[in-house]
């Protein structure tokens, strides 16, 4: 008989991860391509013909793509124009009035995703309150659809003020563009944010638009090559910034959300891992080929925000706080100014770094880790690629001399590199944001996170170290984690004293009418659907906003504001419970759960027999067992120096280290001395 399987994938810069679970078990497997830079979506195919064979099923499946953030980063995404009222035409250009790093003499305005020349305006106006003060004269676009025609836009973004009050006239924009561009995509602000802070909605509005056919077009690309290997009546999922998923007719529509999809799965993969063993507090790091993701759980739940800020612009969206820097195994190593440096250049997966015999001549983080003896050349990843040793050491004994340094020494060094840049990494999400890492657990994944996990530990005086199941694939696994999710918004601004609990409960009413419509579109109905409730808060006279979660049941005014002044305490320190609180927008965020067995611990497969090799540890080679993870029993404790190997990752235990199986099969590391 045929299994049938739920399927996640997580592209990265270098290799394609795959998890599969088997839907009448419960229980997942994890391989790991590598990745096809031009094509996506090839691996994740390649992936998905290894995991069902001749005779599996695809029951459901989901992936997290980077394919959008990777436009913005790389500034390669569609060419769009900036539609905006007469006499504003600089709101998105002058941009905001904080200046992002206040003591840097070197520090420069982003760049805007549209420039002023390719910035239009429209007489007409809509005032604060939604009503209209001057009529559009739709005729002032004539100018755009000549310019469109002439600079062969791709896209326009439509932000007018006031639309998040009153959306008239961005829909007649809209449907005047419409009729005369059929081929260009349109994006208005009321529909992607519906929310105060004109440029910053401006900015969110554009970076969709810049975002939107590059992000189509690969979802399209997508499921046409997937062809006959999507479910039965179904569709591929994507992951959401906030920590859903959504169809791939969703994605689509709000590419904006794909933004953060690949990273996000490790937050939510923590989410579940927290509850899975009652450690409340966890920082999540994800050391992959290509880069370093960094993530909180508090509590039990995701570090979350409303807004964002990527490559210095303002987004307006739900998003698990992910804090990211490039530097992962294919990180090159460089010299500049007399000094060696990682990153953020990363090798890719080709040429890749040299020990891959692709044509790749730059040294990385992998060439250094197998030249210490951490990477087995014939083990990687799971025995399907065999590394050069030699000719890593090569390259690194080339980098080292001008440093007087040999292979060994040199390549310690650029662990040690790259180790203090994920240090640093996470004292800023922890120690800049008040928070003492020392309170946390370390989950450490991707590719190279468990190599470099018992390090980043000792770095920030950590006590223990989680190394999850499949730690190489866990983004992937955490996608299987999760629900459907969209978040909707509101501008609803008074004070709170003098707003009506009426008026509250008419307004999420409304909301939560767009939420099951928008769920009913997937599938998703009855029972299957609940909602969260939330208000953005601040007190009278101040800029920002805390966002205070409802709960279930009628609305207390009291509690709520009680709520407020506790939350406010917690982030800042002090409050001000005699002064006034203003309420700014209201939030819903729609669930719909998803079908999906219970997790069952890992099958255990045939281990490798174990071996023993020299590794380095602190400029000393040491005799160093080498252990396949399937050969470890629950309660079994490993002594280091010892090197846990597995299919999609590789774990260092330094000398005075200690491992050990726990409940679902994870593992935990400890240092002796740990108080």
């Amino acid at each position: 008989m045929s299994k049938s399987f739920r399927v996640s994938a997580d592209i990265g810069g270098t290799f394609t991860d795959i998890v599969y679970q088997d839907v009448a078990t419960g229980r997942c497997g994890a391989t790991k391509v590598l990745s096809t830079p031009d094509n996506p979506a090839l691996a994740v195919l390649q992936g998905i013909d290894q995991v069902l064979g001749d005779d599996g099923q695809l029951a459901f499946f989901v992936h997290g793509t980077t394919v959008g953030l990777n436009a913005l980063l790389t500034r390669k995404g569609s060419r769009v124009a900036l539609v905006t009222n007469e006499n504003f035409r600089d709101i998105y250009t002058i941009q905001g009035n904080n200046r992002g790093e206040i003591f840097s003499i070197q520090w420069n305005k982003p760049e805007p995703l549209a420039t002023l020349e390719h910035t239009y305006t429209v007489a007409g106006r809509i005032a604060a309150s939604g009503e209209e003060l001057e009529p559009l004269r739709l005729a002032d676009l004539d100018m755009v659809v000549a310019a469109c025609k002439r600079e062969d836009y791709d896209a326009i973004a439509i932000s007018l003020l006031f639309a998040f009050n009153n959306a008239a006239h961005e829909i007649a924009v809209r449907d005047y563009l419409a009729a005369r561009l059929p081929d260009v995509q349109l994006v208005m602000s009321h529909e992607v944010s519906p929310e105060w802070r004109e440029f910053e909605r401006t900015s969110t509005t554009v970076t969709d638009a810049y975002l939107a056919p590059v992000v189509r077009k690969y979802i399209a690309t997508l499921e046409a090559e997937m062809g006959d290997r999507l479910p039965d009546g179904g569709s591929l999922h994507v992951m959401e910034s906030n920590g859903g998923v959504m169809t791939a007719a969703t994605a689509s529509e709000t590419p904006l959300q794909t933004l953060l999809s690949g990273p996000v799965g490790g937050a939510i993969g923590g989410k579940s891992l927290s509850a899975a063993t009652g450690r409340g507090n966890l920082i999540c790091v994800d050391m992959g080929g290509t880069s370093f993701d960094a993530s909180l759980v508090i509590d039990g739940l995701p570090s979350a925000s409303n807004e964002a800020l990527l490559e210095g612009l303002p987004l307006q969206m739900s998003v698990v706080d992910i804090h990211v820097i490039g530097a992962g195994g294919g990180s090159i190593a460089w010299k500049e100014a007399g000094a060696v440096r990682v990153g953020p250049q990363s090798a890719g997966s080709r040429p890749g770094p040299v020990c891959y015999g692709l044509g790749g001549a730059d040294v990385t983080v992998s060439d250094a880790n197998l030249v210490l003896g951490r990477l087995d050349g014939a083990n990687f990843p799971g025995g399907e690629m065999t590394l050069d040793r030699e000719a890593a050491a090569g390259a690194l004994a080339g980098l080292g001399g001008d440093f007087d340094m040999g292979a060994e020494e040199m390549a310690q060094g650029v662990i040690d590199i790259v180790n203090a840049k994920m240090a640093d990494a996470i004292r800023t999400i922890t120690i800049q944001r008040g928070i003492d890492p020392r309170e946390f657990s370390l989950v450490a994944f991707g590719g190279a996170g468990p190599a470099q996990a018992a390090a980043l530990a000792e770095e920030l005086e950590i006590r223990e170290v989680i190394v999850p199941v499949h730690p190489g694939a866990f983004s992937a696994w955490g996608m299987l984690q999760t629900d459907v999710k969209h978040d909707f918004k509101e501008t609803l601004y008074s004070f709170w004293d003098q707003m009506q609990t009426g008026t509250l409960e008419t307004a999420f009413a409304g909301l939560e009418q767009k939420g099951r419509a928008f769920l009913a579109d997937e599938g998703i109905t009855g029972d299957r659907v609940v909602f969260e409730r939330a208000i953005d808060f601040r007190y009278y006279g101040q800029e920002y906003v805390l966002t205070i979660p409802l709960g279930d049941g009628a609305i207390d005014m009291d509690r709520v504001r009680a709520d407020f002044d506790a939350a406010y305490l917690r982030q800042y320190g002090h409050n001000s419970p005699e002064n006034r609180v203003e309420m700014a927008n209201i939030r819903l965020a729609a669930l719909g759960s998803l079908d999906r067995p219970e997790s069952a611990p890992p099958l255990r497969e045939e281990a490798r027999a174990e071996r023993a090799r020299d590794v380095w540890f602190a400029g000393t080679a040491h005799p160093t067992r080498i252990i396949d993870r399937n050969a470890i029993a629950e309660g079994e404790t490993v002594q280091g120096p010892a090197i846990i190997e597995e299919v999609t990752s590789t774990t260092l235990l330094p000398p005075r280290w200690t491992a050990a199986l726990i409940d679902g099969g994870h593992m935990t590391l400890t240092k002796e001395d740990a108080a």
